[in-house]
């Protein structure tokens, strides 16, 4: 008879966790946020292996998230800080993942809960250097990941860091005076489409100001929603202005478009004039030599970052975290890292055997309903294994593991003094 067992209490068990975790007498390549650890020997032999004489870390993108915790979260790890999971009322703590411009993961950097994105981008930037020997990769990252002072680092010629960000439109006033009315005309990358399937409207165009470098892309469509969005709230703030000022201050969709004077509640139509200026419009900053329209497509493959992030946190179940030390946690979350990467190249082997498509949950499934049993008859042990439904052929197949008999005799391994033992084990090892 199988015997259910939880699978999350062996895992939770495992010392493997607090093995890669570990901190290393060997600090060459940590930050103050973050110590170096046996998981970096990890990520490192990983990239050299995949690594050969015709690739190379050209774009890699950068992101992060934070993870909260149900108890105190380790002894350094835990801190309270911006909660990007909207629970400023528990500690957490910040991971970053960074990926090379096949979606690959390439390696994992774990902080404490109120390090803030703009400390920690330049010492991954130098780490990335140091660790896997890469010296012209452009990053790609969000513009909140960024100060100012960093970016004059950036820009330095000596640094030979190239980079796309995305910027802060309506916190950076160049953005708003300057990029954003110049008039040069936009170039289509992405018409608008007729079917959810179709790439998202864009068209790009670059503006220079003062040698610095801007894309501004637009979606069209996005644009009209934008602008249907504001006259509806508009004409809602209109019918709800006779409320008094409290209703309106209170209200973050009227807010902005509210002007108090003297007691008096009215629309700012200088504001409203100016949202519009930002209506499907995102902008970019770069000092790459990549084209314009290229620099908007790069940008775009963020969201697999942010996949990546939430497969972490729901998919692959990471939270809830309920360990107690540094290192553990540590190991905790390299583990949902490792599983990323083996899914991965779960696809891509399934892709180059021509089976594109196929969902997770399907693939979860199917393997899930393959199972075997153990059976005893008259002195005999046999294995029962399931129908082998859906996708299991096909993945089986990808990863070059042959699907098991229906049924096999399992033969007890006799002891090694009894003659032909070695025979025996090499014939029941290669039934199996």
């Amino acid at each position: 008879m199988r015997q259910a067992v939880d699978e999350h209490d062996i895992v939770r068990h495992l010392p493997l966790r607090q093995l890669l975790g570990e901190e290393i007498e060997d600090q060459a390549h940590a930050t103050r946020f973050s110590p170096r650890c046996m998981k970096d020997f990890v990520e490192e032999a990983m990239f050299a292996h995949n690594r050969n004489l015709f690739s190379s870390l050209d774009l890699v993108f950068l992101d992060t998230t934070s993870i909260y915790f149900e108890g105190e979260g380790g002894q350094d790890l835990g801190k309270r800080g911006f909660s990007k999971d909207h629970r400023p009322d528990l500690k957490q703590m910040v991971v970053g993942v960074l990926l090379d411009n096949n979606g690959t993961p390439i390696c994992s950097e774990m902080w404490p809960g109120n390090t803030t994105d703009v400390e920690t981008f330049m010492p991954v930037v130098e780490r990335i250097r140091k660790r896997f020997q890469a010296s012209g990769f452009c990053i790609v990252a969000d513009r909140g990941m960024v100060s100012r002072d960093t970016l004059a680092i950036l820009d330095k010629p000596e640094n030979k860091i190239r980079y796309i960000l995305g910027e802060r439109m309506r916190n950076l006033k160049e953005v708003g005076e300057k990029v954003l009315i110049d008039p040069g005309d936009y170039v289509e990358v992405y018409p608008e489409g007729n079917s959810t399937k179709d790439p998202s409207a864009l068209k790009v165009k670059e503006v220079m100001v003062e040698g610095r470098r801007y894309i501004v892309c637009l979606n069209s469509r996005q644009a009209r929603k934008d602008a249907a969005d504001r006259e509806a709230i508009i004409e809602s703030l209109n019918e709800q202005i006779k409320s008094g000022a409290k209703a309106m201050i209170g209200n973050k969709g009227y807010r902005r478009f509210v002007k108090m004077e003297r007691g008096s509640v009215s629309i700012d139509m200088e504001k409203v004039e100016k949202e519009a200026k930002y209506d499907g419009i995102w902008v970019l900053r770069s000092n790459t030599r990549l084209s314009a329209k290229n620099v908007a497509l790069k940008y775009k493959q963020l969201w697999m970052v942010e996949h990546a992030f939430k497969d972490m946190k729901s998919v692959l179940d990471t939270r809830p975290v309920f360990h107690q030390r540094d290192e553990t946690i540590r190991g905790h979350i390299f583990c949902s890292f490792l599983a990323l990467v083996l899914r991965k190249e779960l696809y891509r082997r399934l892709e180059a055997a021509g089976n594109c498509g196929i969902e997770w949950s399907d693939i979860k499934q199917d393997l899930e309903a393959l199972q075997e049993i153990t059976l005893e008859d008259q002195g005999k042990k046999l294995k029962v294994r399931t129908q082998c439904l859906g996708n299991c052929g096909k993945i089986f197949k990808a990863v070059g593991v042959a699907v098991p008999p229906t049924i096999r005799e399992i033969v007890d391994s006799p002891k090694m003094e009894h003659p032909g033992s070695a025979k025996t084990d090499n014939r029941t090892h290669n039934h199996a």
